[in-house]
C-alpha cells in the first residue's frame, strides 16, 4: 500500500520513510463512520508519497463506494490529520476511484474484525 513513485524504500532518505511512517499512523486514527475498522486497514489509502524537495506529502485514497455518505466528513479527518505531520508543509489529498475498492484489499486485521475470516 505505501508507494513512493520509482524508489525503492532504501532509495528514500530517513526524513522521508519517518514522515511515511508517521502518515501512516494518523491515518489508522480515521474512521468511517459506518464501519468500525480504520481507513489505512481498510485499504482505501492507495499512495502515500513524500517529496523533500517541495515538501509535499501525498496520499491517494478512496472510498468504499463513490456514493460514500461520510466521504466529506472523511476527507475533511484526513486532510486534518496529514495536516498534523510534522515535516510535510502541504497536503496533496487526492480523491481516485481507480481501482475500484473491494475487499480483498482489506488488510487480514480487517477482515478479521469484519467478520470476513
Amino acid at each position: 500500500m505505501e508507494e513512493a513513485n520509482d524508489k525503492t524504500p532504501a532509495a528514500q532518505s530517513g526524513e522521508e520513510l519517518a514522515i511515511i511512517e508517521k502518515t501512516v499512523e494518523m491515518l489508522k486514527t480515521v474512521f468511517d463512520p459506518e464501519i468500525p475498522v480504520n481507513i489505512y486497514d481498510l485499504g482505501l489509502v492507495y499512495k502515500i508519497d513524500y517529496t523533500p524537495d517541495d515538501k509535499t506529502l501525498h496520499v491517494d485514497m478512496t472510498l468504499t463506494a463513490p456514493s460514500c455518505p461520510a466521504a466529506d466528513f472523511i476527507l475533511e479527518d484526513v486532510r486534518q490529520k496529514l495536516m498534523s505531520v510534522k515535516g510535510p508543509e502541504k497536503v496533496d489529498l487526492r480523491l481516485v476511484f481507480e481501482p475500484e475498492w473491494n475487499q480483498d484489499m482489506m488488510s487480514e486485521e480487517a477482515k478479521l474484525e469484519l467478520g470476513f475470516l
